[in-house]
């Protein structure tokens, strides 16, 4: 199906009603907001033609909801960690939209700090970081939360993605893990939905199936850019390679995988 534009649904906890939903058909990816995302997952929600923010499960402080692995521009086995300070008004049971930025201005300045050192000298960086804009504005928001879905949205859009983003906090859903998946997935029209090889784990494929929704394995390619993708933010490769370049390797359809392997 052709994709929409991107939806200007945000993941506000205040939103209360259900947002209007695409037409039928295509394939839906459900992922928590990562910061500065991993190639994989970036690859994951590029092939979809909708991605549904997981918005309202915990936060996790061992996951990418608030961190990002960055490589070093000419060495890429030289990486550190950009965080995001977070706070958990809640503690543990927090969920992720509700997760709060310690000291906001100065993890905006850190992190735009940060991202000019390591990639600063890229030939790449003048769009790339007239691109963070609304990434370092998003800070003032002191939600964690909205910082990692807004730089998700800044590389999907350097890719030229066409899809619309949904937020789980404002879909209607049942409980229990997988029937929860199957109905977002259900909100969408989606017939296909993306999972990744971790969730393939334990993933019950039958609510799936009760709605007609087909549960499409993503297998990303390992050779090349892809050796790390796993780990690092797919920042670095932005930065090596450029947007264009990037747009290029990921252009391969979701379904078509002997495809989308050709990418190194």
């Amino acid at each position: 199906m052709p994709r929409t534009h991107p939806s200007s649904e945000t993941a506000s906890p205040a939103a209360s009603s259900t947002p209007d939903l695409p037409e039928p058909g295509g394939l839906c990816a459900i992922h928590q907001p990562n910061f500065l995302p991993r190639l994989t997952t970036l690859a994951k929600l590029f092939a979809a033609d909708h991605w549904i923010v997981l918005d309202d499960v915990q936060f996790s402080r061992r996951d990418y909801q608030h961190r990002a692995r960055l490589a070093y521009l000419d060495d890429p086995a030289g990486q550190q960690w950009l965080t995001i300070p977070t706070h958990l008004p809640s503690g543990r049971p927090t969920l992720i939209r509700d997760a709060v930025i310690d000291d906001p201005d100065l993890a905006r300045r850190r992190t735009a700090g940060t991202l000019r050192q390591r990639y600063g000298a890229s030939p790449h960086w003048p769009a790339l970081a007239e691109a963070l804009d609304p990434v370092l504005d998003a800070f003032g928001t002191g939600r964690t939360a909205t910082v990692a879905e807004t730089s998700t949205r800044v590389l999907l859009g350097l890719l030229g993605w066409q899809g619309q983003i949904l937020s789980s906090s404002r879909l209607p859903a049942r409980p229990g893990r997988s029937v929860r998946l199957a109905d977002l997935a259900a909100a969408t029209g989606a017939r296909e939905y993306l999972c990744g090889t971790g969730g393939m784990a334990y993933l019950d494929r039958s609510p799936f199936a009760d709605q007609n929704i087909t549960v499409a394995p993503f297998r990303p390619p390992t050779t090349g850019i892809w050796s790390s993708g796993r780990r690092l933010s797919a920042f670095w490769a932005f930065a090596a390679l450029g947007p264009q370049d990037m747009a290029t390797r990921l252009q391969a359809p979701a379904a078509d995988q002997p495809t989308l392997q050709t990418a190194s």
